[in-house]
C-alpha cells in the first residue's frame, strides 16, 4: 500500500503539488484550534509531503511557539522549539530538524500536533511512513491531532493495529474532516 501510494504522490506535477500546498496551507491555517493553539508541532516537509516549511512565518507572525521533531535513537523523537534564526540540520533521511541547542517542548507544552502520514481516511486513519516514531511520541500527547492530506491520497479506509492513533482532524484541499463526539465517525466540518 505505501508503495502505489508513494508512486501515487510521484505522478503529481510540481504545478498539482504547489497547488495542492497552497489549498491545504490555507485552510489549516484557517482552523480554529490552530488560532486558538499556543504552541504547535510541525514537521519539515520533504519530497511528495506538503512543503509545511510554508507555515512557520505565518504562525511566527501569530505569536505563536513552533516546534519540530528530532529524531532520536530506537525510533524515537523529541520537540524542540524553533525560531526565524533557527539553523535546521539536515538528518541522514532527509529532513530538516533542530538541534540539541533548541530548547524542548514535552507533550505537554504543545496542544496542536501536524501529524505527518503517506495516506489518511476521513475518520483520522494513519499510514505513516513505517517507523512510528509519531506513535511512540504520540502515546504521551493529550492534545490535538492535525494531518494534511492530498485529496488523491485520502483513502475510504486505512489499516490499522492497536498501537495506531487516529488523529482528530484530517484537512483535505476541499474539506476538513473529524471525529465525531462519540469519536465514531466523522463531522466533514
Amino acid at each position: 500500500m505505501r508503495a502505489r501510494i508513494r508512486a501515487v504522490l510521484k505522478s503529481l506535477s510540481p504545478e498539482q503539488r504547489r497547488e495542492s500546498d497552497r489549498a491545504l496551507l490555507d485552510r489549516f491555517l484557517a482552523l480554529p484550534q490552530v488560532k486558538a493553539a499556543s504552541t504547535l508541532l510541525l514537521y519539515h516537509g520533504m519530497g511528495t509531503e506538503p512543503d509545511t516549511s510554508r507555515l512557520l512565518e505565518p504562525l511566527w507572525e501569530a505569536g505563536k511557539r513552533v516546534a519540530l521533531p528530532r529524531c532520536l535513537p530506537g525510533n524515537q523523537m523529541e520537540a524542540r522549539l524553533v525560531q526565524k534564526d533557527t539553523v535546521l540540520i539536515p538528518h541522514p533521511w532527509g529532513m530538516l530538524e533542530p538541534g540539541t541547542d533548541c530548547p524542548l517542548a514535552g507533550p505537554a507544552d504543545i496542544g496542536l500536533v501536524l501529524v505527518p502520514g503517506l495516506a489518511f481516511d476521513r475518520s483520522g486513519g494513519r499510514l505513516g511512513q513505517g517507523g512510528g516514531f509519531y506513535d511512540r511520541w504520540l502515546a504521551g500527547f493529550s492534545g490535538l491531532t492535525v494531518a494534511l492530506c492530498r485529496e488523491v491520497t485520502l483513502l475510504d479506509r486505512v489499516p490499522r493495529e492497536g498501537h495506531d492513533r487516529p488523529v482528530d482532524l484530517v484537512v483535505t484541499e476541499g474539506a476538513v474532516y473529524g471525529l465525531s463526539p462519540a469519536g465514531d465517525g466523522e463531522s466533514g466540518a
